[in-house]
């Protein structure tokens, strides 16, 4: 006859066995059973996939920096360009209109009064003496633009040595205006190398000859401002150059000049 477990079935009065529904039974401590670990695990991941409380992903912080300072390095570009072109514009604008030109430094006259040669205490040095006088023109050629000298420096040359030198005050010249300024330069006891020395003395020789006579060279420096109207100036150096070519003293009289200017 089998044998059954009294867990199962129940024997009744009349001999036979009926079986008997299970009981609960307490889980062991640590002991998940069959069927209910997926029971309970899958309600919370449907919780979490669907919850409406849920927080969306943000973008780390330094991205958002980054993307800031990309449109802000833009706009400054954008800003920074149109600035140029506005100001390339501008001065185009302005030079059509008013047409600058550099002045111009000439020499209208110049008399070498005196100039002779002596030698120094150690009879070894050469020493140069000379009285000069000359007159400038300065000429503003602009037809609508003012010409304002803040400082004018003279030198004068014989070779490469510095014999003389003179200032002008300053003054203002306007428009198509021109303006002469009397020079009045002194060489005195000015030590020759001996090189320039024999040049000296080979153009008071040949003086007498139509294209003679000592040559000399006149550098300008001259601060100068050009106004436009009574708002818009500018400021700049202006470096002239003339080369002269002097007659023998006393009584020398320019044969020739050829200046320059330039900034």
């Amino acid at each position: 006859m089998p044998q059954h477990s009294p867990a199962f079935s129940a024997q009744l009065k009349d001999g036979r066995w009926h079986p008997t529904p299970l009981q609960p039974t307490t889980p062991a401590p640590g002991h998940v059973p069959i069927g209910q670990e997926t029971s309970t695990s899958a309600p919370q991941l449907h919780h979490t996939l669907h919850s409406p409380n849920q927080r969306p992903l943000l973008r780390p912080p330094h991205l958002k920096r980054t993307k800031a300072l990309a449109w802000c390095g833009t706009i400054c570009c954008a800003i920074l360009s149109t600035a140029i072109i506005v100001g390339g514009i501008a001065v185009l604008v302005i030079y059509l209109f008013f047409r600058p030109h550099n002045p111009h430094l000439n020499i209208a006259h110049a008399t070498l009064n005196a100039a002779y040669l002596d030698v120094g205490v150690d009879s070894n040095t050469t020493l140069l003496n000379a009285d000069i006088t000359l007159l400038a023109n300065f000429s503003n050629p602009n037809s609508k633009v003012d010409v304002v000298f803040t400082r004018l420096d003279l030198n004068l040359y014989f070779g490469a040595t510095l014999i003389a030198v003179a200032g002008v005050d300053p003054f203002a010249e306007r428009h198509g205006e021109s303006q002469l300024r009397s020079l009045h330069m002194i060489a005195s006891e000015v030590a020759l190398p001996q090189k320039e020395v024999e040049t000296w003395r080979l153009q008071t020789a040949g003086s007498s000859a139509a294209d003679g006579g000592l040559m000399m060279e006149l550098n300008g420096r001259m601060r100068t401002r050009l106004e436009f109207g009574s708002i818009l100036r500018f400021n700049f150096w202006l470096y002239s150059r003339c080369s002269l070519v002097m007659g023998v003293p006393p009584g020398g009289t320019l044969r020739s000049v050829l200046c320059r200017s330039k900034r």
